[in-house]
């Protein structure tokens, strides 16, 4: 065996070790916290504003029937014998029709708001991240990881982009501001 057969495979097996080592030397690396930056944007917070005001007025029937339902416990509870058995026959099909308005308000707030909050948040994270994209490719970073999804172990601070995602994201998605409201 020559000295040629047994070097050419360790040289060339050197090389690719000291390649390898030099790009991993390289690799800039990046973190971010995915929900805090979208959750802190203004479109986000700015949808979230705008979903409380469309169902304010239903929590606030809501609340009302709870509390027309608690006056109406209260009424039966009370001094036994005081009603009659026609005012406490009406007073108690009263909380059983109250009681079904309030369960069907509960269940349709609770379908729209996860509607909304779907149709929000799916537009939102395709937005996301294609500004992180963006931002990794500004920056030359070559690898972004979510530390949110509990992936990542240790990261120096200096490392998390997720205030500039934020930043970035409201730059390119700005919010108009609210139209005032409508005179009567």
């Amino acid at each position: 065996m020559s000295f040629q057969q047994v070097f050419r495979p360790l040289l060339v097996c050197s090389a690719l070790f000291a390649a390898t080592q030099l790009a991993t030397a390289q690799t800039k690396v990046a973190v971010i916290n995915l929900q805090k930056a979208l959750f802190d944007t203004a479109e986000i917070i700015k949808a979230n504003t705008d979903m409380q005001a469309t169902l304010g007025p239903r929590q606030a029937q809501g609340k009302k029937l709870q509390e027309d339902l608690a006056a109406i416990a209260q009424k039966l509870q009370g001094d036994p014998g005081k009603l009659t058995p026609q005012a406490e026959f009406d007073l108690n099909a009263e909380g059983k029709r109250k009681q079904v308005e309030l369960t069907r308000i509960n269940e349709d707030l609770q379908a729209d708001a996860e509607k909304m909050r779907t149709e929000v948040l799916t537009r939102s994270t395709d937005k996301m991240q294609a500004v992180v994209k963006k931002l990794a490719e500004e920056k030359g970073y070559d690898l972004v990881l979510a530390v949110d999804t509990q992936m990542a172990v240790f990261f120096k601070p200096a490392m998390d982009i997720t205030g500039e995602a934020t930043a970035a994201y409201d730059k390119a998605y700005p919010v108009l501001p609210a139209a005032p409201p409508a005179k009567k």
